[in-house]
């Protein structure tokens, strides 16, 4: 199995310099066989291929105006060209919409590094033709340079990279990379799980584990609150420098923007590192099977009243990281259907409680089940999970 990890880098000045012209190198590569194609169909051609617009691009290195592409790892602005013509392709095939030309302005500055050209070791990272302190000129310095890393020991040394990226998210770089790791032979036999999703908690699971809403914290509440102060901010100073239609950026309004993409980040690092706590919590207790829930998160989101809480609790990134965190460790992991009554039903007797409101927050039923409503829909979609596995094994 391929596990990707990612790292953030710590780049001096030159480096950062050579990395965004890089990443300038790639958008502009991906752009211009996007426009290539987008010709070449209006006209009424077939689809160009990869390869041909390679080796056209390598004649375009070649004029007198393109000559600061020479500049350039080659690698980079061919996976560019590639992953434009992949895109274009999923389009046809009706797995993705039109792709769009990346923006100079709004795109997220990345490109692709050759796996043979990167070398790891404890605390620094090796990239091929990036420039550090030295200029370089000839094949000899241009193979190497030495880019710090932010946490030592994160990526082994002794193994295969597969499909590295550079990225750079309006702070700082980050490098992600796959490592091929030995599939997992243990398969757990401990009792399976029910995972209730809500807002109220995060996840109620079927065997008395709790994982409460982060967002209800007092930290994430003043982080929330310097958030919108901030916007306020920045919106008033646009329309104290608006000049007619457009509007003016300050300096001012360069540093207040910093500010508040630095807190959106830290509030988003909060939340991604909460859910992979409660995660690889669920799967190292190595339950034989995890039921969840197929919620119909776009039909919640219409609820104007909701609509934020449902968003906070990112109810799909749960689920992708319950997924392949178990496909790691042998656990099946089983989706009930998105109309079964998980909360309505009763989980002593089986009847169906058509009339149960969403301000129920106790089950009771007639044959005297007095219940919390979400424990008792953990318990039902554990049950759940457990007759999908018969009806499984008798097939």
């Amino acid at each position: 199995m391929i596990k990707t990890i990612r790292v953030m880098l710590i780049p001096n000045n030159k480096q950062k310099t050579k990395l965004f012209q890089y990443a300038n190198t790639a958008r502009f590569a991906y752009n211009w066989a996007l426009g290539r194609e987008q010709e070449n169909y209006k006209n009424g051609g077939e689809f160009i291929s990869d390869g041909d617009l390679r080796k056209e691009f390598t004649q375009l290195k070649k004029t007198e105006e393109y000559a600061w592409l020479n500049e350039i790892d080659c690698d980079v602005p061919k996976q560019a060209i590639k992953d434009a013509c992949d895109s274009y392709k999923r389009f046809f095939k009706g797995y993705s919409k039109f792709p769009r030309f990346k923006s100079k302005k709004k795109s997220v500055p990345k490109f692709y590094q050759d796996n043979v050209k990167i070398k790891f070791t404890d605390t620094h990272v090796k990239l091929m033709l990036v420039a550090g302190k030295g200029k370089a000129t000839s094949k000899r310095n241009q193979k190497f340079c030495r880019i710090r890393l932010a946490e030592h020991n994160r990526i082994p040394t002794d193994c295969r990279y597969t499909n590295p990226r550079i990225k750079y998210d309006g702070l700082n770089w980050y490098l992600t990379v796959g490592i091929e790791y030995q599939d997992s032979t243990i398969v757990p036999s401990n009792e399976g799980i029910g995972i209730d999703l809500g807002i109220k908690d995060l996840a109620i699971c079927s065997d008395s584990n709790t994982y409460k809403n982060i967002n209800k914290t007092q930290k994430i509440k003043k982080l929330e609150k310097r958030k919108r102060r901030l916007q306020r901010s920045i919106s008033r100073r646009y329309e104290k420098n608006k000049k007619g239609v457009s509007h003016c950026k300050t300096s001012n309004i360069i540093k207040r923007e910093k500010e508040l993409l630095k807190v959106v980040k830290r509030l988003t690092n909060i939340r991604q590192n909460y859910l992979h706590q409660t995660t690889s919590e669920i799967v190292k207790r190595k339950p034989s099977f995890i039921c969840m829930e197929d919620l119909n998160v776009r039909g919640m989101m219409k609820n104007k009243h909701l609509s934020k809480a449902v968003q906070q609790q990112s109810f799909y990134e749960f689920r992708k990281q319950i997924e392949y965190k178990s496909e790691w460790n042998n656990i099946s992991v089983i989706i009930a259907n998105r109309f079964f009554p998980s909360s309505k039903l009763c989980s002593c007797c089986g009847n169906i409680k058509k009339d149960l409101k969403l301000s129920d927050r106790i089950y009771k039923c007639e044959c005297g089940n007095v219940i919390d409503r979400d424990f008792q829909a953990s318990l039902n979609l554990k049950i759940y999970g457990k007759n999908v596995l018969k009806q499984q094994s008798v097939v």
